[in-house]
Protein backbone atom coordinates (compact mmCIF):
# COMPACT_ATOMS: atom_id res chain seq x y z
CA UNK A 1 0.00 0.00 0.00
CA UNK A 2 2.41 2.56 0.90
CA UNK A 3 4.79 1.58 -2.06
CA UNK A 4 1.51 2.30 -4.56
CA UNK A 5 1.10 6.13 -2.48
CA UNK A 6 4.78 6.42 -3.29
CA UNK A 7 4.67 5.84 -6.81
CA UNK A 8 1.33 8.05 -7.24
CA UNK A 9 3.12 10.65 -5.42
CA UNK A 10 6.33 10.69 -7.61
CA UNK A 11 3.92 10.30 -10.67
CA UNK A 12 2.19 13.47 -9.89
CA UNK A 13 5.29 15.58 -8.95
CA UNK A 14 6.64 14.31 -12.38
CA UNK A 15 3.25 15.77 -14.24
CA UNK A 16 3.11 18.89 -12.19
CA UNK A 17 6.66 19.77 -13.15
CA UNK A 18 6.30 18.75 -16.99
CA UNK A 19 3.46 21.34 -17.35
CA UNK A 20 5.33 24.02 -14.89
CA UNK A 21 8.79 23.70 -16.27
CA UNK A 22 8.15 24.97 -19.74
CA UNK A 23 6.21 28.07 -18.89
CA UNK A 24 8.94 29.02 -16.48
CA UNK A 25 11.12 31.95 -18.08
CA UNK A 26 14.35 30.83 -17.55
CA UNK A 27 12.92 28.20 -20.32
CA UNK A 28 12.18 30.32 -22.63
CA UNK A 29 15.38 30.60 -25.99
CA UNK A 30 16.45 33.33 -27.74
CA UNK A 31 13.83 32.48 -30.63
CA UNK A 32 11.15 31.98 -28.24
CA UNK A 33 11.78 35.29 -27.27
CA UNK A 34 12.25 37.15 -30.87
CA UNK A 35 8.97 36.02 -31.63
CA UNK A 36 7.54 39.46 -29.73
CA UNK A 37 10.57 41.24 -32.07
CA UNK A 38 9.13 39.49 -35.53
CA UNK A 39 6.19 41.11 -35.74
CA UNK A 40 7.93 44.30 -37.24
CA UNK A 41 11.00 42.96 -38.05
CA UNK A 42 9.80 39.57 -39.45
CA UNK A 43 10.87 36.01 -38.76
CA UNK A 44 13.85 36.69 -41.02
CA UNK A 45 15.20 39.63 -39.13
CA UNK A 46 14.98 41.13 -42.88
CA UNK A 47 12.71 44.16 -41.17
CA UNK A 48 10.31 46.26 -43.28
CA UNK A 49 12.19 49.54 -44.94
CA UNK A 50 8.87 50.70 -46.70
CA UNK A 51 7.92 51.67 -43.11
CA UNK A 52 11.30 52.31 -41.85
CA UNK A 53 11.73 48.92 -39.31
CA UNK A 54 15.52 48.23 -40.11
CA UNK A 55 16.98 44.98 -41.04
CA UNK A 56 18.88 43.28 -38.11
CA UNK A 57 20.02 40.94 -40.61
CA UNK A 58 22.00 44.38 -42.97
CA UNK A 59 25.55 44.59 -43.10
CA UNK A 60 24.79 47.94 -40.53
CA UNK A 61 23.23 45.47 -37.88
CA UNK A 62 25.73 42.87 -38.65
CA UNK A 63 28.62 45.89 -37.36
CA UNK A 64 26.55 46.88 -34.16
CA UNK A 65 28.56 45.56 -31.02
CA UNK A 66 26.24 43.10 -28.91
CA UNK A 67 25.69 45.99 -25.95
CA UNK A 68 24.57 48.24 -28.45
CA UNK A 69 22.29 46.30 -30.12
CA UNK A 70 20.76 44.88 -26.31
CA UNK A 71 20.81 49.34 -25.73
CA UNK A 72 18.84 49.47 -29.19
CA UNK A 73 16.27 46.85 -27.67
CA UNK A 74 16.15 48.58 -24.46
CA UNK A 75 16.09 52.05 -25.04
CA UNK A 76 14.42 52.91 -28.14
CA UNK A 77 11.47 54.30 -28.08
CA UNK A 78 9.79 52.48 -30.42
CA UNK A 79 10.52 48.93 -28.12
CA UNK A 80 9.30 50.36 -25.03
CA UNK A 81 6.38 48.42 -24.75
CA UNK A 82 8.53 45.15 -25.35
CA UNK A 83 11.65 46.14 -23.57
CA UNK A 84 9.73 46.68 -20.70
CA UNK A 85 8.78 43.09 -20.08
CA UNK A 86 11.94 41.65 -20.95
CA UNK A 87 14.80 40.84 -18.71
CA UNK A 88 18.26 41.31 -19.06
CA UNK A 89 18.75 37.74 -19.84
CA UNK A 90 16.05 37.34 -22.36
CA UNK A 91 17.93 40.22 -24.25
CA UNK A 92 21.01 39.01 -23.65
CA UNK A 93 19.06 35.58 -25.74
CA UNK A 94 17.46 37.58 -28.51
CA UNK A 95 20.99 39.52 -29.19
CA UNK A 96 22.43 36.06 -29.70
CA UNK A 97 19.17 34.52 -31.61
CA UNK A 98 19.63 37.55 -33.95
CA UNK A 99 23.57 37.03 -34.50
CA UNK A 100 22.31 33.46 -35.56
CA UNK A 101 19.99 34.90 -38.27
CA UNK A 102 22.66 37.06 -39.38
CA UNK A 103 25.05 34.03 -40.38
Amino acid sequence: MKTTKLAMLVLTIAVALFILIPSLSWADDGATVYKKCAACHGVDGAGKPAAKIPSLISDEAKKMSDADMAKAITEKPKHAGIAKSLTPDQVKMVVSYIRSIQK
